[in-house]
C-alpha cells in the first residue's frame, strides 16, 4: 500500500486541489517579517492583523496538538475582466464566483474526514484565511512555491491564481522539501505596474495604497490622492498578477464555479441597490465583504474615473444616499465628470516610509 502521505495527496487532488504539500508544524519562518511590517503601519485599518499577530508565530495557537500542516492550493479562473463600457467596473478574478471561504472549507472538511478514517482518533482543523496562520510561509515550506516581488505565492506550473488552505493535524506526516529558490530574477513588472505605487520595495506591500485594500478592507473614504489609481477596479485588483510572466499561460480551474454576472459590474445598477437588494445580488460571494456602503463608494469612484454624463443621474441620486460614504464618493465623481473641483474632508494618504 502507498504511504499515507501519498494517499493523502491523491485524495486532495481528487477533491480538486491542484497543489498539495506537507510542512512541519514548527514556528513560521516569516513571523519577524510580519512583525516588522505591522510596526511600519502597513496594515492600515486591518486591526485584526495586530490583534492576532503573536498567534501567527505558532500553528499550535490554532491546534495545540498539531504535528503537521498540509497546505493546499485550488486554482481560480485567470481570464481577464471584460467591462462592457464606461459604466462598468472590474472585479478581481478570485471573487467572480462563490465565496472561496465556503468553497474551500467544505473540501478541507472532506479531506479531514478521509484522514480520520485512515487514522482513527486523530485530531485536525481546516484553515481558510480566517485563522491566524501564515499560509504563504507554510505553503513555501511545503514546496508549493516562492514569494514573488508582489508578495504573492508563485508556482512554476500554476502561476499565482490560486487560493491557499491548510489542514492542521496531530498526525506526524513526512514533510516535503521546502521551496528555497526564487524564480523572479531581475523582473520588476509587478512593482512597476502598480498604479498606486503600493510596493515599498520587492516583497514589501504598503496595504494602505493597495487597490484591493482600498476597495475591500477600507471602511472610510478612499484618500483623494489614490482615487484615480483605482481606474476601473470596483472590487479588488489583479494588475500585479496580470503582468507577471509566470501567469502568461492560463491554467484550468475546474474546481471553481465562476459566475458570468460577476465578471464585471454594471455600476449604475450597483449604485441603485438598497440594503436588501445588495444582499440578494451578492449573497454568498466575496463582494459582501466591503458591505453595501463600501461597494457603492467604489462604484461611484470608478464612474468618476471612467464615465461621462451618462452616469450623472445615478450619481445625483447617490448624493442623497443614507450612507455618508456613498454620498461623499458620489459628489466627488460628479465633480470629476463635470470638470469642477468638489471640496471633501478626505485626508491625503499617509506617505510611505
Amino acid at each position: 500500500m502507498a504511504a499515507l502521505e501519498d494517499r493523502l495527496k491523491e485524495r486532495a487532488r481528487a477533491l480538486g486541489f491542484e497543489l498539495v504539500g506537507i510542512a512541519a508544524a514548527t514556528p513560521a519562518d516569516g513571523f519577524e517579517r510580519l512583525r516588522a511590517w505591522l510596526e511600519r503601519g502597513f496594515a492600515g485599518e486591518m486591526d485584526y492583523m495586530h490583534r492576532h499577530a503573536e498567534a501567527r508565530c505558532e500553528p499550535s495557537s490554532i491546534l495545540p496538538e498539531v504535528r503537521s500542516v498540509v497546505m493546499l492550493g485550488l486554482n481560480y479562473p485567470a481570464g481577464p475582466a471584460s467591462p462592457s463600457g464606461k459604466t462598468w467596473g472590474k472585479v478581481a478574478r478570485y471573487a467572480r464566483g462563490p465565496d472561496y471561504h465556503d468553497l474551500l472549507r467544505a473540501r478541507v472538511k472532506e479531506l479531514l474526514a478521509w484522514l480520520r478514517a485512515e487514522q482513527p482518533g486523530c485530531r485536525g482543523r481546516g484553515v481558510v484565511d480566517t485563522a491566524p496562520l501564515l499560509e504563504r510561509d507554510y505553503a513555501r515550506r511545503a514546496g508549493l512555491g516562492w514569494f514573488g516581488k508582489n508578495t504573492m505565492l508563485l508556482n512554476k506550473r500554476q502561476g499565482s491564481y490560486f487560493f491557499l488552505a491548510g489542514l492542521l493535524t496531530d498526525v506526524e506526516l513526512r514533510p516535503d522539501a521546502p521551496h528555497s529558490a526564487s524564480h523572479c530574477g531581475t523582473c520588476t513588472a509587478c512593482l512597476d505596474a502598480c498604479p498606486t505605487e503600493a510596493f515599498v520595495g520587492p516583497g514589501v506591500l504598503d496595504a494602505r495604497r493597495c487597490i484591493s485594500y482600498l476597495t475591500i478592507e477600507l471602511r472610510t473614504p478612499v484618500p483623494e490622492a489614490l482615487r484615480a489609481g483605482l481606474g476601473e477596479w470596483a472590487f479588488g485588483c489583479d494588475i500585479c498578477q496580470e503582468v507577471c510572466p509566470w501567469n502568461r499561460h492560463p491554467v484550468a480551474a475546474p474546481g471553481f464555479p465562476a459566475r458570468a454576472d460577476l465578471e464585471a459590474l454594471d455600476l449604475i445598477e450597483v449604485l441603485g441597490l438598497s440594503e436588501e437588494g445588495f444582499r440578494q445580488r451578492f449573497c454568498g460571494t466575496a463582494l459582501t465583504r466591503p458591505r453595501r456602503g463600501g461597494l457603492l463608494r467604489n462604484a461611484a469612484l470608478v464612474l468618476g474615473n471612467t464615465a461621462g454624463p451618462e452616469a450623472l443621474s445615478a450619481l445625483r441620486r447617490a448624493v442623497e444616499d443614507e450612507d455618508e460614504l456613498v454620498r461623499e464618493a458620489a459628489a466627488w465623481a460628479i465633480g470629476q465628470i463635470e470638470g469642477r473641483p468638489v471640496a471633501t474632508s478626505v485626508p491625503l494618504v499617509v506617505a510611505c516610509e
